[in-house]
């Protein structure tokens, strides 16, 4: 008799099939390949049990934005993948993680550690934080490969929503591009403004992209688009799409 899922796997296991169903039709809508589109699963206040969860459902990416949470949990998930405790056939799974949210340059040591890449990158100096960060763990043999970095566009230049206005990105890439032997310019990062409708956000950040690319050919990604505007997203180029809510359903409410 096969053993039935839990009915969290089954709750995960039909919100990401809806998700992938979204991604894919938009893609189709855009002429755009699927392949071409990375789903970033973002399990941000969610426990570990999770993220083995959609690790077992077939899922490698996945997007965290607090520190020293995000640590902990990746941590403690590749324990559980390593002790055998994922519902997983291929036996070693290598996933990666990323950091999608603001960080605070303190914690650039212990990011540099575990991510993959960091989204969020807005300042100069968070720039060099990351690059002394990621060349001791690179030393230390902590990490196998420089830390990929993406950076944030502020569309509207609130600096409580972080992110760099587009006469600012220019100073930036060039900084991580100094920074080669740790650092690697991947593109840019998009947050919507709350009062922007997402269509027109998606439309000036393909702009900026367009601009950007043609200065830094190499930086071609495109993390944009998330629960909500992930069709406006994919139909304006976006190559990564961060989503939470519609997969994993509101988060868990936080003891104090």
């Amino acid at each position: 008799m096969t053993a039935q899922p839990d009915p969290r796997t089954a709750e995960l296991a039909a919100n990401l099939q809806a998700t992938r169903r979204r991604i894919r039709t938009a893609a189709e809508a855009a002429g755009r390949d699927r392949a071409d589109i990375a789903l970033l699963v973002v399990t941000k206040f969610h426990p570990a049990e999770d993220l083995v969860r959609l690790v077992g459902l077939g899922e490698r990416e996945f997007g965290e934005s607090r520190e020293p949470e995000a640590g902990r949990k990746i941590a403690a998930v590749r324990a559980a993948l390593s002790s055998g405790e994922g519902a997983v056939d291929d036996g070693d799974v290598a996933f990666a993680a990323d950091m999608i949210g603001s960080v605070q340059r303190k914690k650039a040591g212990s990011i540099a550690r575990w991510a993959r890449r960091v989204h969020s990158v807005d300042s100069l100096a968070l720039i060099d934080s990351f690059d002394g960060a990621a060349q001791r763990a690179l030393d230390a043999g902590e990490r196998a490969s420089t830390l990929g970095v993406l950076l944030q566009v502020s569309l509207d230049g609130d600096p409580e929503r972080g992110g760099l206005v587009s006469d600012d990105l220019a100073e930036a890439a060039d900084r991580v591009l100094a920074a080669s032997n740790s650092l690697a310019l991947e593109g840019l990062m998009l947050i919507a403004p709350l009062e922007m409708a997402a269509a027109e956000a998606m439309s000036r950040i393909a702009e900026i992209r367009q601009d950007f690319v043609e200065r830094y050919p190499g930086a071609t990604e495109l993390s944009a688009g998330m629960s909500g505007d992930v069709e406006e997203a994919i139909a304006h180029g976006s190559t990564c799409v961060r989503v939470g809510t519609a997969i994993l359903g509101a988060r868990p409410i936080l003891s104090p």
